[in-house]
């Protein structure tokens, strides 16, 4: 829990900046959702990748085939 300072400052509490990977002189965000809780982010930290739903299972398929076999299934003879 912290205090809300008359200059509305905060201590952000250790176990959090180290969570984040925040030092001194690095820049935060808040940001507010729909329901009303605020997200307190590094500002300064890369963006992770976005993930598409399919990247759990890509490259997973095991057919017993090789490429040559099934591009044969795939692509009809002329």
């Amino acid at each position: 829990m912290s205090t809300v300072t008359s200059k509305g400052q905060v201590t952000i509490p250790k176990r959090v900046r180290e969570r984040l990977g925040l030092h001194p002189g690095d820049k935060v965000s808040f940001e507010l959702d729909a329901e009303g809780y605020v997200r307190l982010v590094n500002a300064e930290a890369p963006l992770p990748p976005a993930r598409s739903r399919f990247a759990k299972v890509r490259g997973t398929l095991k057919t017993g085939m090789s490429t040559d076999e099934i591009m044969k299934l795939l692509r009809p003879e002329d």
